[in-house]
Protein backbone atom coordinates (compact mmCIF):
# COMPACT_ATOMS: atom_id res chain seq x y z
CA UNK A 1 0.00 0.00 0.00
CA UNK A 2 3.29 2.67 0.07
CA UNK A 3 2.73 5.50 -2.32
CA UNK A 4 6.88 6.04 -3.82
CA UNK A 5 5.50 9.55 -4.11
CA UNK A 6 5.60 9.90 -0.20
CA UNK A 7 8.36 9.26 1.56
CA UNK A 8 7.04 8.20 5.20
CA UNK A 9 4.79 5.50 3.78
CA UNK A 10 7.52 3.79 1.59
CA UNK A 11 9.14 0.87 2.45
CA UNK A 12 12.47 0.61 4.06
CA UNK A 13 14.80 -2.04 3.73
CA UNK A 14 17.65 -2.82 6.78
CA UNK A 15 19.27 -5.53 6.32
CA UNK A 16 16.98 -8.72 5.44
CA UNK A 17 14.08 -6.89 7.18
CA UNK A 18 11.71 -4.68 5.40
CA UNK A 19 9.43 -2.35 7.45
CA UNK A 20 6.17 -1.29 6.07
CA UNK A 21 6.90 2.42 6.29
CA UNK A 22 9.24 5.14 7.62
CA UNK A 23 7.52 5.86 10.64
CA UNK A 24 9.05 4.34 14.00
CA UNK A 25 8.09 4.46 17.53
CA UNK A 26 11.00 5.44 19.55
CA UNK A 27 12.32 3.46 22.52
CA UNK A 28 10.13 5.19 25.80
CA UNK A 29 11.13 4.05 29.56
CA UNK A 30 7.89 2.63 31.23
CA UNK A 31 9.25 2.25 34.38
CA UNK A 32 6.48 -0.58 35.05
CA UNK A 33 7.90 -3.80 35.18
CA UNK A 34 8.90 -6.35 37.89
CA UNK A 35 12.13 -7.93 38.08
CA UNK A 36 12.24 -7.03 34.44
CA UNK A 37 9.24 -8.67 33.18
CA UNK A 38 7.10 -7.16 30.01
CA UNK A 39 3.02 -7.24 31.26
CA UNK A 40 0.37 -6.26 30.28
CA UNK A 41 1.15 -2.43 30.07
CA UNK A 42 3.86 -3.11 27.74
CA UNK A 43 1.91 -4.97 25.39
CA UNK A 44 -1.13 -2.32 25.16
CA UNK A 45 1.53 0.50 24.95
CA UNK A 46 3.49 -0.62 21.83
CA UNK A 47 0.61 -2.83 20.74
CA UNK A 48 -1.94 0.35 20.32
CA UNK A 49 0.63 2.22 18.52
CA UNK A 50 1.01 -0.96 15.79
CA UNK A 51 -2.62 -0.40 15.68
CA UNK A 52 -2.09 3.16 14.61
CA UNK A 53 0.11 2.35 11.41
CA UNK A 54 3.86 2.68 12.60
CA UNK A 55 5.91 0.40 10.07
CA UNK A 56 8.66 -0.49 13.36
CA UNK A 57 8.22 -0.18 17.16
CA UNK A 58 10.96 -0.35 19.90
CA UNK A 59 10.59 -1.08 23.43
CA UNK A 60 12.16 0.89 25.78
CA UNK A 61 15.64 0.57 27.45
CA UNK A 62 15.77 -3.28 28.32
CA UNK A 63 18.34 -3.91 30.48
CA UNK A 64 20.95 -6.48 29.78
CA UNK A 65 22.01 -6.92 33.11
CA UNK A 66 20.28 -7.12 36.26
CA UNK A 67 22.48 -3.48 37.64
CA UNK A 68 22.13 -2.48 34.28
CA UNK A 69 18.45 -0.90 34.72
CA UNK A 70 18.10 2.91 35.33
CA UNK A 71 15.64 2.05 38.28
CA UNK A 72 13.85 -1.41 40.18
CA UNK A 73 11.46 -1.04 37.26
CA UNK A 74 12.87 -1.50 34.10
CA UNK A 75 12.23 -3.58 31.61
CA UNK A 76 15.37 -6.57 31.28
CA UNK A 77 16.64 -9.09 28.92
CA UNK A 78 18.79 -10.52 31.39
CA UNK A 79 17.40 -13.56 31.96
CA UNK A 80 15.17 -16.23 29.99
CA UNK A 81 12.69 -16.45 31.30
CA UNK A 82 11.98 -12.62 29.80
CA UNK A 83 11.44 -14.17 26.80
CA UNK A 84 7.86 -15.55 26.58
CA UNK A 85 6.50 -12.03 27.82
CA UNK A 86 8.26 -10.16 24.99
CA UNK A 87 7.13 -12.85 22.42
CA UNK A 88 3.55 -12.43 23.08
CA UNK A 89 3.95 -9.06 22.21
CA UNK A 90 6.13 -9.16 19.10
CA UNK A 91 3.44 -11.50 18.08
CA UNK A 92 1.28 -9.11 18.12
CA UNK A 93 2.91 -5.81 16.44
CA UNK A 94 3.48 -9.12 13.74
CA UNK A 95 -0.15 -9.70 13.53
CA UNK A 96 -0.33 -5.86 12.80
CA UNK A 97 1.69 -5.87 10.24
CA UNK A 98 4.47 -4.02 12.22
CA UNK A 99 8.33 -4.69 12.55
CA UNK A 100 9.08 -5.27 15.84
CA UNK A 101 12.68 -3.55 17.71
CA UNK A 102 14.50 -4.01 21.08
CA UNK A 103 16.84 -1.61 22.26
CA UNK A 104 19.41 -3.40 24.85
CA UNK A 105 21.09 -1.06 27.25
CA UNK A 106 23.05 -0.72 30.41
CA UNK A 107 22.67 2.52 32.73
CA UNK A 108 25.95 2.73 33.78
CA UNK A 109 26.65 5.48 36.36
CA UNK A 110 22.81 6.61 36.04
CA UNK A 111 21.39 3.10 37.67
CA UNK A 112 19.73 2.50 40.66
CA UNK A 113 17.33 5.56 40.74
CA UNK A 114 14.10 6.34 41.62
CA UNK A 115 11.46 6.52 38.75
CA UNK A 116 10.78 10.07 37.64
CA UNK A 117 7.47 10.55 38.52
CA UNK A 118 9.57 9.97 42.33
CA UNK A 119 11.44 12.52 43.91
CA UNK A 120 15.11 11.71 42.71
CA UNK A 121 17.09 9.76 44.88
CA UNK A 122 19.38 6.70 44.47
CA UNK A 123 18.16 3.83 45.95
CA UNK A 124 20.73 2.19 48.07
CA UNK A 125 21.36 -1.46 48.34
CA UNK A 126 18.74 -1.84 51.53
CA UNK A 127 15.84 -0.52 49.33
CA UNK A 128 16.69 -3.36 46.73
CA UNK A 129 19.42 -1.18 44.68
CA UNK A 130 23.14 -1.99 43.82
CA UNK A 131 26.34 -0.04 42.56
CA UNK A 132 26.08 1.72 39.77
CA UNK A 133 29.54 0.96 37.57
CA UNK A 134 31.03 3.10 34.81
CA UNK A 135 33.96 3.64 32.62
CA UNK A 136 35.49 5.91 35.69
CA UNK A 137 34.35 6.94 39.57
CA UNK A 138 32.22 10.03 38.62
CA UNK A 139 28.62 10.35 39.37
CA UNK A 140 26.33 12.08 37.07
CA UNK A 141 24.79 14.38 39.69
CA UNK A 142 25.07 15.08 43.39
CA UNK A 143 21.40 12.97 43.80
CA UNK A 144 23.09 9.80 41.87
CA UNK A 145 25.21 7.32 43.37
CA UNK A 146 28.78 7.24 43.13
CA UNK A 147 30.11 4.41 40.51
CA UNK A 148 32.72 1.93 40.16
CA UNK A 149 34.82 1.82 37.83
CA UNK A 150 34.48 -1.14 35.62
CA UNK A 151 38.01 -3.50 35.70
CA UNK A 152 38.48 -5.68 32.54
CA UNK A 153 36.58 -8.81 34.76
CA UNK A 154 33.23 -5.87 34.81
CA UNK A 155 33.77 -5.10 31.14
CA UNK A 156 33.81 -9.07 29.88
CA UNK A 157 30.42 -9.00 31.52
CA UNK A 158 29.10 -6.00 30.09
CA UNK A 159 30.08 -7.25 26.70
CA UNK A 160 28.68 -11.04 27.67
CA UNK A 161 25.24 -9.46 28.94
CA UNK A 162 24.50 -7.49 25.51
CA UNK A 163 25.53 -10.62 23.21
CA UNK A 164 23.13 -12.91 25.57
CA UNK A 165 20.44 -10.21 25.35
CA UNK A 166 20.59 -10.08 21.75
CA UNK A 167 20.07 -14.01 21.61
CA UNK A 168 17.25 -14.29 23.76
CA UNK A 169 15.85 -10.86 21.57
CA UNK A 170 16.22 -13.06 18.32
CA UNK A 171 14.91 -16.01 20.41
CA UNK A 172 11.42 -13.57 20.95
CA UNK A 173 11.20 -13.08 17.38
CA UNK A 174 12.41 -9.35 17.03
CA UNK A 175 13.47 -7.87 13.50
CA UNK A 176 15.78 -5.27 15.04
CA UNK A 177 18.08 -4.89 17.96
CA UNK A 178 19.35 -1.76 18.91
CA UNK A 179 21.85 -0.82 20.98
CA UNK A 180 21.53 2.04 23.26
CA UNK A 181 24.89 3.94 23.54
CA UNK A 182 23.39 7.63 23.60
CA UNK A 183 21.85 9.83 26.69
CA UNK A 184 24.41 9.29 29.32
CA UNK A 185 24.36 5.92 29.62
CA UNK A 186 26.99 3.27 29.70
CA UNK A 187 28.12 2.93 26.27
CA UNK A 188 28.19 6.55 25.97
CA UNK A 189 29.83 7.33 28.90
CA UNK A 190 32.87 5.29 27.31
CA UNK A 191 32.78 7.25 24.22
CA UNK A 192 32.72 11.16 26.14
CA UNK A 193 36.19 12.44 27.58
CA UNK A 194 33.37 14.35 29.92
CA UNK A 195 33.23 10.97 31.63
CA UNK A 196 35.82 8.51 30.63
CA UNK A 197 39.07 9.01 32.26
CA UNK A 198 40.79 6.05 31.86
CA UNK A 199 44.05 5.40 31.14
CA UNK A 200 43.61 1.75 29.98
CA UNK A 201 43.16 0.54 26.54
CA UNK A 202 39.40 2.10 26.91
CA UNK A 203 40.12 5.62 27.90
CA UNK A 204 42.09 8.34 26.37
CA UNK A 205 42.56 8.18 22.67
CA UNK A 206 39.21 8.39 20.08
CA UNK A 207 40.13 4.70 19.23
CA UNK A 208 39.95 3.62 23.03
CA UNK A 209 36.84 5.50 24.02
CA UNK A 210 35.13 3.74 21.20
CA UNK A 211 36.93 0.14 21.24
CA UNK A 212 34.12 -1.12 24.06
CA UNK A 213 30.82 -0.22 22.00
CA UNK A 214 32.57 -1.49 18.77
CA UNK A 215 33.45 -5.03 20.92
CA UNK A 216 29.62 -5.13 21.77
CA UNK A 217 28.60 -5.22 18.37
CA UNK A 218 31.07 -7.43 17.52
CA UNK A 219 29.41 -9.68 19.96
CA UNK A 220 25.57 -9.27 18.83
CA UNK A 221 26.65 -9.48 15.37
CA UNK A 222 28.15 -12.88 15.53
CA UNK A 223 25.28 -14.07 18.06
CA UNK A 224 22.35 -13.22 15.21
CA UNK A 225 21.70 -13.93 11.46
CA UNK A 226 23.20 -11.89 8.80
CA UNK A 227 18.94 -10.90 7.94
CA UNK A 228 18.75 -9.07 11.73
CA UNK A 229 19.57 -5.51 11.05
CA UNK A 230 21.61 -3.68 14.15
CA UNK A 231 20.83 -0.27 14.77
CA UNK A 232 22.92 1.97 17.62
CA UNK A 233 21.38 5.02 19.10
CA UNK A 234 24.22 7.73 19.43
CA UNK A 235 23.86 11.44 21.04
CA UNK A 236 25.84 13.44 18.09
CA UNK A 237 27.15 15.58 20.88
CA UNK A 238 26.81 16.44 24.98
CA UNK A 239 26.04 19.64 24.21
CA UNK A 240 29.01 20.41 26.50
CA UNK A 241 33.07 21.92 25.95
CA UNK A 242 35.06 18.91 25.95
CA UNK A 243 32.78 16.38 25.32
CA UNK A 244 31.45 13.84 22.63
CA UNK A 245 30.78 16.10 19.90
CA UNK A 246 29.50 15.85 16.10
CA UNK A 247 32.41 15.46 14.36
CA UNK A 248 33.65 12.23 17.12
CA UNK A 249 30.05 10.89 15.65
CA UNK A 250 31.05 11.07 12.00
CA UNK A 251 33.88 9.30 12.83
CA UNK A 252 32.11 6.72 14.86
CA UNK A 253 30.02 6.28 12.50
CA UNK A 254 32.32 5.50 9.78
CA UNK A 255 33.76 2.71 12.29
CA UNK A 256 30.34 1.73 12.79
CA UNK A 257 29.74 0.77 9.57
CA UNK A 258 32.87 -1.41 8.81
CA UNK A 259 31.52 -3.54 11.91
CA UNK A 260 28.43 -4.31 10.20
CA UNK A 261 26.16 -1.96 11.98
CA UNK A 262 23.05 -1.35 9.39
CA UNK A 263 21.47 2.26 10.92
CA UNK A 264 23.01 4.78 13.43
CA UNK A 265 20.00 6.35 15.24
CA UNK A 266 20.73 9.88 16.23
CA UNK A 267 19.64 11.71 18.80
CA UNK A 268 21.94 13.79 21.63
CA UNK A 269 22.86 15.28 25.24
CA UNK A 270 21.69 13.41 28.08
CA UNK A 271 25.75 12.85 29.45
CA UNK A 272 26.10 15.80 32.07
CA UNK A 273 23.41 17.67 34.09
CA UNK A 274 22.62 21.39 33.47
CA UNK A 275 23.25 21.65 29.66
CA UNK A 276 21.17 23.93 27.66
CA UNK A 277 19.75 22.64 24.76
CA UNK A 278 18.55 24.43 21.63
CA UNK A 279 15.41 21.96 21.45
CA UNK A 280 12.93 23.06 18.83
CA UNK A 281 11.12 21.36 15.85
CA UNK A 282 13.95 18.87 14.01
CA UNK A 283 16.87 20.57 16.01
CA UNK A 284 18.54 17.13 15.69
CA UNK A 285 18.12 16.55 12.04
CA UNK A 286 21.08 18.36 11.16
CA UNK A 287 23.45 15.78 12.75
CA UNK A 288 21.72 12.77 11.06
CA UNK A 289 22.19 14.68 8.05
CA UNK A 290 25.67 15.19 8.31
CA UNK A 291 26.35 11.90 9.38
CA UNK A 292 24.25 10.00 6.91
CA UNK A 293 25.88 12.67 4.13
CA UNK A 294 29.76 11.83 5.42
CA UNK A 295 29.49 8.32 6.97
CA UNK A 296 27.59 6.91 4.23
CA UNK A 297 25.32 4.99 6.51
CA UNK A 298 21.72 5.03 6.24
CA UNK A 299 20.08 7.20 9.99
CA UNK A 300 17.15 7.72 11.93
CA UNK A 301 16.36 11.21 13.37
CA UNK A 302 14.56 12.05 16.72
CA UNK A 303 13.45 15.15 18.81
CA UNK A 304 10.24 17.29 18.12
CA UNK A 305 9.38 15.40 15.03
CA UNK A 306 5.14 15.85 15.42
CA UNK A 307 3.99 17.22 11.90
CA UNK A 308 3.13 14.76 8.83
CA UNK A 309 4.96 16.68 6.57
CA UNK A 310 7.46 17.95 8.65
CA UNK A 311 8.51 13.80 8.37
CA UNK A 312 8.03 14.03 4.88
CA UNK A 313 10.44 16.69 4.60
CA UNK A 314 12.95 15.19 6.37
CA UNK A 315 13.07 12.00 4.22
CA UNK A 316 12.55 14.00 0.92
CA UNK A 317 15.66 16.57 1.53
CA UNK A 318 17.54 13.06 2.67
CA UNK A 319 18.41 14.16 6.48
CA UNK A 320 17.51 10.77 7.27
CA UNK A 321 16.01 7.33 6.30
CA UNK A 322 13.53 6.49 8.99
CA UNK A 323 11.74 9.36 11.79
CA UNK A 324 11.54 8.12 15.13
CA UNK A 325 8.80 9.13 16.97
CA UNK A 326 8.59 9.69 20.87
CA UNK A 327 6.24 11.91 22.70
CA UNK A 328 4.54 12.96 19.53
CA UNK A 329 3.40 9.07 19.24
CA UNK A 330 2.64 9.35 23.63
CA UNK A 331 -0.44 11.76 22.72
CA UNK A 332 -1.48 10.42 19.57
CA UNK A 333 -0.86 6.40 19.16
CA UNK A 334 -2.26 6.66 16.19
CA UNK A 335 -0.63 9.23 14.44
CA UNK A 336 0.83 7.33 11.57
CA UNK A 337 -2.79 6.02 10.43
CA UNK A 338 -3.65 10.45 10.73
CA UNK A 339 -0.37 11.10 9.00
CA UNK A 340 -1.16 8.94 5.84
CA UNK A 341 -4.74 10.42 5.66
CA UNK A 342 -3.22 13.75 5.71
CA UNK A 343 -0.65 12.75 3.47
CA UNK A 344 -3.45 11.28 0.58
CA UNK A 345 -1.70 7.61 1.23
CA UNK A 346 -3.89 4.80 1.52
CA UNK A 347 -2.43 2.98 4.35
CA UNK A 348 -3.64 -0.62 5.44
CA UNK A 349 -6.20 -0.37 8.41
CA UNK A 350 -6.73 -3.13 10.53
CA UNK A 351 -9.62 -5.38 9.36
CA UNK A 352 -11.36 -4.70 12.83
CA UNK A 353 -11.52 -0.87 12.44
CA UNK A 354 -12.23 -1.17 8.29
CA UNK A 355 -15.91 1.11 8.91
CA UNK A 356 -14.13 3.92 10.36
CA UNK A 357 -11.27 3.73 7.82
CA UNK A 358 -11.32 6.49 4.63
CA UNK A 359 -12.57 5.35 1.32
CA UNK A 360 -10.28 2.84 -0.61
CA UNK A 361 -8.59 1.58 2.66
CA UNK A 362 -7.44 -1.90 2.53
CA UNK A 363 -7.30 -4.50 5.49
CA UNK A 364 -3.87 -4.91 6.98
CA UNK A 365 -1.87 -8.39 6.23
CA UNK A 366 0.61 -9.67 9.25
CA UNK A 367 4.10 -9.71 8.75
CA UNK A 368 6.68 -13.03 8.51
CA UNK A 369 8.80 -13.09 11.61
CA UNK A 370 12.65 -13.88 10.70
CA UNK A 371 12.90 -17.73 10.53
CA UNK A 372 14.32 -18.77 13.97
CA UNK A 373 15.31 -22.12 11.68
CA UNK A 374 18.86 -20.83 11.52
CA UNK A 375 21.42 -21.95 14.51
CA UNK A 376 22.45 -19.40 16.55
CA UNK A 377 26.35 -18.42 15.73
CA UNK A 378 29.11 -19.11 18.17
Amino acid sequence: MANQQTQLFSSFISAGVTLPNRVVVSPMCEYSSEDGFSNDWHLVHLGSRAVGGAGLLFTEAAAVLPEGRITLNDLGLWKDEHIAGLERIVKFLHGQGARAGVQLAHAGRKAAMSRPWEPERYIPDSEGGWQPVAPSALPFAEHYGKPLALDQAGIDRVIEGFTMAAQRAWVSGFDVVEVHSAHGYLLHEFLSPLSNRRTDAYGGSFDNRIRLLLQVVDAIRRQLPDAVPIWVRISATDWAEGGWDLDQSVALAKALKEHAVDLVDVSSGGLVPNVVIPAGPGYQTAFSARIRREARIPTGSVGVITDPAQAEHILRTCQADVVLLARQMLREPYWALHAAEKLGVPAPWPVQYLRAAPPGAQPRKPVAPIPLEEPLKV
